[in-house]
């Protein structure tokens, strides 16, 4: 496994169990290891985050013999991310400000249905499929739901830990009361889609 940031190498290693998996810091565009070195490679939910997807693909296809598997997941950000879509759309509703991020996201071309093929059709593989994949984002109440966007991860949690004190508390609770939807705070269940695409290396 790569990645760009040490904590999440340290996260990863941190977790192994069974097997002798390895952990490097590395550019997805320009991967330390030798043609054709893998039988397979995936890239789960980062292609959308990385400047030149493109490359990243190109440099799997690379390190991935014939034959093998090329995988990818994105989140569907405009149709499928639930819980992500209940603080988007009512922060924008607070602070027009918020618009710009969201569009960003949710208007991004790896976050459209064709996205992802399209990008591996642009990297030349072969029998590319596409299909999706919906987990559940299982929360015990609104502070369990929030405590983790302060932490500044993700594009949700850079953008609340950068707004001001005030405008932040305001967002906050305009967001609870959605969670909330009428309800006593408490567990909550919210779906969250992938687009996934799977292509084969000529």
């Amino acid at each position: 496994g790569v990645d760009a940031a040490d904590p999440y190498l340290a996260f990863a290693r941190a977790r192994t169990s069974g097997g002798n998996p390895t952990f490097a810091r590395a550019d997805a565009t320009a991967l330390p290891y030798e043609a054709a070195a893998f039988a397979g490679a995936a890239a789960q939910l980062v292609l959308n985050f990385i400047p030149e997807p493109l490359s990243a693909l190109q440099e799997m296809r690379r390190v991935t013999r014939p034959g093998g598997v090329l995988a990818g997941a994105v989140w569907d950000f405009r149709g499928g991310l639930v819980y992500q879509r209940l603080f988007w759309d009512t922060a924008c509703g607070i602070y027009p400000g918020a618009r710009a991020v969201r569009d960003r996201l949710f208007a991004a071309p790896l976050a459209l249905p064709d996205g992802l093929p399209r990008l591996f059709q642009a990297a030349d593989l072969a029998e590319v499929r596409r299909e999706s994949v919906t987990i559940r984002m299982d929360y015990a109440d609104f502070a369990d739901y929030w405590r983790p966007l302060l932490g500044g991860q993700g594009p949700v949690g850079s953008y609340v830990v950068g707004l001001a004190p005030a405008l932040r508390q305001r967002i906050e609770a305009a967001v609870a009361d959605a969670y909330r939807a009428g309800a006593p705070d408490g567990p909550r269940s919210l779906t969250a889609t992938a687009w996934v695409v799977r292509g084969i290396v000529p």
